[in-house]
């Protein structure tokens, strides 16, 4: 049997108990297909990116299967059915981690951020050799008129 990761949406508008529900249907699904589902977790209410379903909010939930990918097909079109369900996704993996998810860890257990250029964030990275000092600002209005707003030249009158 394959091992894999799902994750589910499920509207906010749901109590928790309609979503302990949920997981518990789709547990059967698996488990009377033969499979097993192993650690579930419930990552709570989140904002989404964009609106699914004029949904702005959904409950997060990880469960991890060990069961054959008959039973996980099925799983996936009865959430496919149902309208509680707003998105899903299973992904085939070779082992599942041990203790909790990233999404459960506390963030200052997960170490320091750091950006695209592999420095800590937030750090000011002092002058640009290869640039000169472009001076102070100034103001637009220290810049005098521009030929093209200013005159009425080339204007359709």
């Amino acid at each position: 049997m394959a091992l894999y990761e799902h994750v589910f949406l499920a509207r906010q508008d749901l109590s928790q108990q309609q979503v302990e529900a949920l997981v518990d249907q789709y547990k059967g699904v698996i488990e009377n297909a033969g499979g097993s589902v192993g650690r579930v977790e419930n990552w709570g209410v989140k904002s989404l990116a964009y609106r699914i379903n004029k949904n702005r909010k959904a409950y997060f939930t990880l469960m991890d299967i060990d069961g054959p990918a008959d039973a996980v097909k099925e799983m996936e079109r009865q959430m496919g059915i149902s309208e509680d369900v707003l998105r899903f996704m299973t992904v085939r993996v070779d082992a599942h981690e041990e203790g909790p998810s990233a999404m459960m860890q506390r963030r200052d257990d997960r170490g320091p951020r750091r950006d695209d250029r592999g420095g800590p964030r937030g750090d000011d990275r002092g002058p640009r050799g290869d640039r000169d000092d472009r001076g102070p600002r100034r103001d637009r209005d220290d810049r005098g008129p521009r030929r093209d707003r200013d005159s009425n030249e080339g204007a359709a009158q």
